[in-house]
């Protein structure tokens, strides 16, 4: 439908509806909202289905979770709420029974309880809804509120109700409700509110043509009149008027049991949020995650890289021939290249796939949101409060979105702690070269080994936490979480699978760019002889440029037991990013000859080196630089979203202190480990 945009504040509300003909919401066509587009907020608090909602009008994609702060920036969509005539069937669309179809600029603003601003995502909320100019304010607001949990959201409909704006309330969750016996009256509480409520539900897109209609009619009224208050600046007295009025119309318009029978959500919550169940039920879960992965694709990723190392290549040499360009430099650059680097990396493809599906059962059915409770205690002993562990959480995906997900952290100090521990979660792009180096290695177990990492990454946020905690943060407190946990949901298959191509397309996109950009570079370092008598292209890679200097930097590794120049100038391009570890790996390994008894492959190849490096010790050698690529640092795009963030100074002390973390705990693994195997 349309694509979302990041935007910054100030945002120009404009007041006049674009125009257009009659006709089917499929024969309508495709605007974008101009200037004279009307601009309606979505707020509402965290676990409400607001982002959900956003991308179901939108068509748009932007992360989304079962914990509050995934929304940390304000997201922009075109709402096409069109028109549906006699003849049109739509079940789904926002298709509404007016005169003219109308492109709405629709804002996705960041969770928020309340307008009382604790933290940057709640006061960037506050500054568009309440503080900013009038005329940079929404034209509407939508507030999305859980019909299990009426009186939670309603505080936050009074405050906004108490502004000069129209106002829409969209009652979601009402599955949850009716699974409680509950039920809400959406006219009795319209009218109890004084604006119009619409029951909806984002998740299986219903309750959005409904919707559209009640924006529409209000985008055509006039302003109404705040909601009125007590004459005083008492924020008390306020806050008791706004208790008493929001308990009048929730009593009004909701059906509830009279027995305080526990739910099954409550139920399972016992068990998962215990202080010692839940972090094995925590730990256990995570485990069956990696083993499913790891064994499900093996087979794809056997078969992908056959496709890309066979017909592939030899598609592209034949075609090269055809036109005169075999054994020139051009050959080298596609095949050796182009195609053994990034054909390697799409090869994990169907595992970022399987992982990025299980983790959005997960996150969809709502069991992720316990972790943080489960954790909440052992942030604190690093004197963060819990909510510093859903940034650290969204770092096992990305640690570029994760560092911004700090701004939820009201705290400078503590903002700055997680900015710097984020980098030691395990991020998506390193679990490629993890599984690869499992599967290599310790075949069957390759899960759990990949799993121990992930486990080694905790521990690590954990270690390093509390020794900067002990120095640089010695005063710092934190005070305990508090967080809605919402009800667990039986996952919906288009949320799911909105969410799983969201992630992959992230992926894909840096395999295309980053990744593209990487190898080519590689292949020219590869190309560049360092001695005469040799020629662009025709040289050996130990030769060239890339070679000499990998060797320079080897040396380093040796007590680590990985100073094979293949392995250190991978470790050096994985600085650009983690993924390119593989491809850097498959060019280098792809220029040489296999030596006599190896077939070629490059898990031959990578097995000998480590054979070689370690002096015979190459379990402790491998895990040794695992370590290292989990604790060292992720990425330039990391690097780049902490200067954002905390500033060039403190971006360099990460990096310094990651990079001493990671060559002292290799050096340990490799020494201690080499006793044993």
């Amino acid at each position: 439908m349309s694509d979302s945009t990041r935007v910054r504040l100030p945002l120009t509300p404009a007041k006049t509806p674009l125009p257009s003909a009659k006709a089917c919401c499929h024969e309508i066509p495709q605007h974008t909202a101009g200037v004279d587009a009307a601009v309606v907020a979505l707020v509402g608090a965290p676990n409400t289905g607001k982002s959900t909602l956003f991308n179901g009008l939108t068509g748009s994609r932007v992360t989304m979770g079962n914990w509050p702060g995934t929304t940390v920036e304000v997201s922009k969509g075109v709402w096409r709420t069109t028109l549906q005539s006699p003849s049109c069937n739509c079940e789904t669309c926002t298709c509404a029974n007016d005169e003219s179809p109308l492109a709405i600029t629709l804002l996705d603003l960041p969770g928020a309880y309340s307008l009382d601003a604790h933290s940057p995502d709640e006061q960037l909320t506050r500054g568009l809804l309440q503080d900013g100019p009038v005329s940079e304010r929404p034209d509407l607001c939508i507030v999305t509120i859980d019909a299990s949990r009426m009186a939670h959201g309603l505080y936050l409909v009074a405050q906004v109700r108490e502004l000069a704006m129209r106002v829409v309330v969209a009652v979601t969750m009402s599955d949850i409700a009716a699974q409680r016996e509950m039920s809400v009256d959406t006219a009795l509480l319209s009218r109890a509110l004084g604006c119009p409520v619409v029951e909806t539900d984002p998740r299986r897109r219903t309750g959005l043509v409904p919707l559209a209609a009640a924006v529409r009619t209000a985008l055509a009224d006039p302003v109404p009149a705040p909601r009125p208050v007590p004459p005083t600046d008492d924020a008390l007295v306020l806050d008791d008027d706004r208790f008493t009025w929001l308990s009048e119309a929730a009593e009004r318009a909701t059906v509830a049991p009279g027995n305080d029978r526990l739910t099954l959500s409550d139920k399972v919550d016992r068990w998962v949020t215990a202080p010692i169940a839940g972090p094995v039920i925590f730990l256990a879960v995570m485990w069956a995650v990696f083993q499913i992965t790891t064994a499900v694709a093996a087979p794809l990723q056997n078969a992908l890289d056959g496709f890309f190392s066979g017909p592939v290549s030899h598609a592209v040499t034949a075609l090269l021939t055809l036109a005169h360009l075999n054994g020139t430099w051009v050959e080298g650059l596609l095949v050796n290249g182009l195609v053994a680097g990034v054909g390697m990396l799409l090869t994990f493809v169907p595992l970022m796939a399987l992982m990025f599906l299980l983790l959005a059962l997960l996150e969809d059915s709502g069991y992720l949101a316990r972790a943080a409770v489960v954790t909440d205690r052992l942030m604190r002993t690093m004197g963060l409060p819990g909510r510093a562990f859903l940034p650290l959480v969204v770092g096992f995906g990305c640690n570029v979105p994760a560092i911004s997900a700090t701004r939820i952290l009201p705290d400078a100090r503590q903002r700055l702690l997680t900015v710097l521990l984020v980098p030691f979660t395990s991020c998506s792009a390193r679990l490629t070269v993890f599984v690869m180096l499992g599967t290599v290695f310790f075949g069957t177990n390759a899960g759990t080994a990949v799993f121990a990492m992930y486990v080694a990454s905790v521990a690590l946020v954990v270690l390093v936490g509390l020794l900067l905690r002990r120095t640089l943060w010695r005063t710092m407190g934190a005070e305990p979480l508090i967080i809605d946990l919402p009800a667990y949901h039986l996952p919906t298959l288009r949320l799911t699978a909105s969410v799983v191509w969201q992630r992959l397309r992230g992926f894909l996109r840096t395999a295309s760019g980053i990744i593209v950009v990487t190898v080519c570079a590689v292949w020219l370092l590869q190309s560049v002889p360092t001695t005469g008598g040799q020629s662009f292209g025709q040289v050996p890679v130990e030769d060239s440029v890339y070679g000499v200097v990998a060797r320079t930097i080897a040396p380093v590794f040796a007590p680590a037991g990985f100073d094979q120049w293949q392995t250190a100038s991978a470790l050096i391009v994985g600085f650009v990013a983690k993924e390119a570890v593989i491809s850097s790996w498959a060019q280098t390994y792809a220029t040489e000859q296999p030596a006599p008894g190896q077939t070629g492959l490059l898990g031959d190849h990578i097995q000998a080196a480590f054979v070689q490096s370690s002096g015979g010790h190459p379990l402790p050698a491998v895990l040794a630089f695992m370590v290292f690529l989990l604790a060292y640092t992720p990425c330039v795009a990391t690097l780049a979203a902490q200067r954002r963030e905390v500033g060039l100074k403190w971006t360099l002390f990460g990096v310094a202190m990651q990079l001493t973390t990671a060559w002292l705990l290799a050096v340990a693994v490799f020494q201690i480990g080499r006793l044993f195997w």
